[in-house]
């Protein structure tokens, strides 16, 4: 079964390495790793090209992240979608293997785990973990999502119920949990342990400011 990852890059030279390498070393084989480049003008691009396993998709203007994933999501040959930010990175070399094992069962249809945020400079400092918990619908209503970079879900479903609405702004990606949970009405499966390492600092938890905004937003 084939897993389509999707990063969307712009002026990300100081992270980007990690995040392909974290790519790279999966165990898992049956993957393709999707770049939306939103036309950096730092080393992004060469950065990039030292990693033969990524694909350069397109490298243009674009409104946001929203619009660059849409763009992947689309390019994507993958029966399964995740989405990986190019300041993030998998927390070892069997992520993907465990995530795809779940897929095996039908039935599945989507796949979430924990999440550590760790400091922008050091990636094996940990700020906190995000303990997702498991999945009940009512939860969401009271604000729970599961870590939106640890989300793996057929992509049948996202061509089924729609892209990333690039006019909600940083609550895209709550929007789409959202019309995936209670429309859609998906059957996940929780792996309790960390998948994914984000570095503090980006667009919604840069400060108690942006974390604000971003809740309002949602």
């Amino acid at each position: 079964m084939l897993l389509s990852l999707i990063t969307a890059t712009y002026n990300s030279s100081a992270t980007l390495a990690d995040t392909l390498t974290s790519v790279r070393e999966q165990s898992y084989p049956h993957l393709e790793h999707l770049i939306v480049d939103g036309l950096s003008s730092d080393p992004t691009l060469s950065i990039l090209r030292k990693f033969p396993h990524a694909r350069l998709v397109v490298s243009e203007r674009d409104s946001g992240i929203y619009e660059a994933m849409n763009k992947g999501i689309l390019a994507a040959k993958g029966e399964v979608i995740g989405l990986l930010n190019s300041d993030d990175l998998y927390i070892n070399k069997e992520v993907v293997q465990k995530v795809m094992s779940c897929f095996q069962n039908p039935a599945i249809d989507a796949v979430y785990g924990d999440l550590q945020f760790v400091a922008a400079d050091n990636i094996h400092r940990v700020v906190r973990t995000w303990r997702a918990g498991t999945y009940r619908r009512n939860k969401l209503y009271w604000g729970w999502m599961p870590p939106h970079p640890t989300f793996f879900v057929r992509k049948q479903l996202y061509e089924q119920w729609g892209l990333f609405n690039t006019q909600l702004k940083s609550a895209a990606d709550y929007e789409l949990i959202l019309r995936f949970l209670l429309k859609a009405n998906l059957q996940l499966f929780y792996i309790p342990e960390v998948l994914v390492k984000m570095r503090v600092g980006g667009a919604s938890n840069a400060s108690l400011h942006s974390r604000i905004l971003a809740h309002r937003e949602d």
